[in-house]
């Protein structure tokens, strides 16, 4: 009995991991034979959990969603991720979570083998957070957000602009983007007929569903370069754009996404545009970008860096 049930535990893992297993290929991870699996898998459904058998010459199962979540099974780095991303979801950036995070975090610490629980704790105690206070977007708005995305409805909603004044949008919602500490969503604006990138967090009231529409062509191939250049180029009055000497993956280390707009050019250059609100900021970040560069266009710009760096060649002599 103890080897039947330690054997279902099993089965009910593996089905967890992957989302199409063949009769075969579990027979062969249980050590069993085929018509042991379909025993338990007949085991598994009289316990409520949705196996279904899918067709073909070798058969097979999924586990499919039921009416009700059944137990998951992790093993010890699953365990020990789920713990660390519940607990930093019950101080992050989204409203209305903290106390369901913090109630699933207490059913799984109550069953933590005691060597995990430290580990979790460990980490806990001497991890410090330095960011800055996130700006924080309801649970819900969230939801709704992520699902008209995800099922192409149309999306009305407040929406309060940088200057405070407010209006009422009518979108075809794209997808959404966090930075770490705002979430930003990209849509195609249907009264403006132009795409545009709204903060989550200035919605007003909880945006309310409508029609379905036909999906758009992406406004770019790479979605987080075009909401970086929405973010760091597109509200300011000068920009800087640069080939930067350095491969995509060095560059992206060095700088911030949501401060400049990185793409990568071939495996030695990056294409790095920024902006600012004058000539002389930007001249300030493209200093500390510590990379050599070639500028791009920007004749304002280059005569500033010029006269930069003959005051930075007389002050060393």
């Amino acid at each position: 009995m103890l080897e039947t049930s330690a054997r279902l535990l099993r089965l009910l893992s593996l089905l967890q991991v992957r989302r199409e297993w063949s009769g075969p290929e579990l027979a062969g991870r249980l050590g069993v034979g085929v018509r042991t699996v379909r025993r338990d898998v007949d085991k598994l459904r009289s316990l409520g959990y949705p196996v279904s058998s899918l067709p073909g010459a070798a058969g097979g199962y999924q586990l499919g969603a039921g009416a009700e979540l059944p137990p998951l099974l992790l093993d010890d780095e699953e365990a020990v991720a789920v713990a660390i991303g519940l607990r930093t979801a019950a101080g992050g950036t989204v409203h209305g979570i903290e106390e369901s995070s913090v109630r699933a975090l207490a059913k799984l610490e109550q069953v933590l083998p005691s060597r995990l629980r430290r580990r979790v704790a460990a980490l806990q105690r001497h991890t410090v957070s330095l960011a800055a206070p996130a700006v924080r977007v309801d649970a819900n708005a969230l939801a709704v957000i992520a699902g008209a995305c995800r099922d192409a409805q149309r999306l009305r909603f407040g929406y309060r602009g940088k200057d405070g004044a407010g209006s009422r949008r009518h979108v075809e919602p794209f997808g959404l983007a966090h930075t770490g500490w705002r979430w930003y969503l990209v849509a195609w604006d249907v009264d403006r007929a132009d795409w545009r990138t709204f903060r989550v967090d200035r919605f007003e009231g909880e945006p309310a569903l409508g029609g379905r529409f036909p999906r758009r062509e992406a406004p770019a191939e790479d979605l987080v370069a075009y909401v970086s250049e929405q973010l760091a180029v597109a509200p300011y009055e000068h920009r800087a754009e640069l080939v930067v000497h350095a491969p995509h993956e060095e560059v992206a280390a060095r700088v911030s996404r949501t401060s400049v707009s990185i793409t990568p050019i071939d495996e030695r250059t990056t294409r790095v545009v920024m902006g600012a609100s004058s000539v002389v900021e930007l001249g300030m970040w493209v200093g500390v970008l510590g990379f050599e560069f070639t500028l791009v266009g920007s004749p304002e710009l280059a005569q500033h860096l010029r006269v930069l760096g003959e005051r930075f060649g007389r002050a060393v002599g």
